[in-house]
């Protein structure tokens, strides 16, 4: 197994970390790995925003409510960004344009994009010994971060990535089995994937009752049914639209 495989393997999320600074160098590596990632038909179209304010770091906390958000050496926010292909264009190119950036086509483009770079970055910063918690929790108030970043029309907030020298050292979550991810040449009825789904939920089971901290008693199916049962930023919709994406 070569170091590369081994480094995707031995990911986990990291909640604490040092204070240990990273380096200028450090972080140029980083975003210029996450560059080189592919992107559709060379639009690249994300930004990537790198937070050293510590007080911005406080403000983005309040939005998050994970302490990782304001205790890091760096924190990278990728943003889905059409805007630059807007500003390209003249006026009268622009009318002919509208359509297609305001398109959900689009707005998918735009979030592989960004997720394609951030995974770039985040295997740049682990093998680098570094550790990486992407927070998704920043659109628990998407209002509230666009206003923090100024993000103009056609640019909306995905998510972050929180990035420092590990302070902890946790257990590898596991993933679910591979034959109920992995399909092949067609989709596999769900009859088909219920063993595999029974046999991680013993595992998550197990892996949360005997980790190192935060035990409890809890499955897979459990914490899925629980996510979906209750409505959960129901204003990301109106803000992207509000943005001058996906409303076509």
């Amino acid at each position: 197994m070569n170091q590369v495989i081994q480094t995707l393997l031995n990911h986990r999320s990291i909640r604490k970390f040092t204070d240990r600074k990273l380096s200028q160098e450090q972080i140029h590596t980083i975003v210029k790995s996450a560059q080189q990632a592919s992107t559709s038909s060379n639009v690249m179209a994300y930004s990537i925003i790198g937070v050293t304010d510590q007080n911005l770091k406080n403000e983005l906390y309040k939005v998050s409510g994970h302490t990782h958000v304001k205790n890091n050496a760096h924190m990278l926010l990728f943003c889905g960004d059409l805007h630059r292909i807007n500003q390209l264009a003249n006026t009268e190119e622009k009318q002919y344009m509208e359509s297609n950036l305001e398109s959900t086509e689009q707005l998918i483009v735009a979030t592989i994009d960004a997720a394609l770079a951030a995974q770039n970055a985040t295997i740049a910063a682990e093998s680098m010994g570094l550790g990486i918690c992407y927070i998704g929790s920043l659109r628990n108030d998407i209002n509230r971060v666009n206003e923090l970043l100024e993000l103009p029309g056609h640019v909306i907030p995905l998510f972050g990535l929180v990035i420092g020298y590990p302070d902890h050292n946790p257990e590898i979550k596991p993933r679910l089995p591979i034959d109920s991810i992995y399909h092949e040449n067609k989709y596999k009825p769900f009859a088909e994937q219920e063993q595999f789904i029974e046999a991680y939920d013993n595992e998550m089971r197990s892996y949360y009752g005997n980790r190192s901290s935060n035990t409890k008693v809890d499955t897979w199916t459990d914490q899925m049914i629980r996510k979906f049962s209750t409505p959960t930023r129901m204003d990301v919709t109106p803000f992207v639209k509000s943005k001058n994406l996906n409303k076509r």
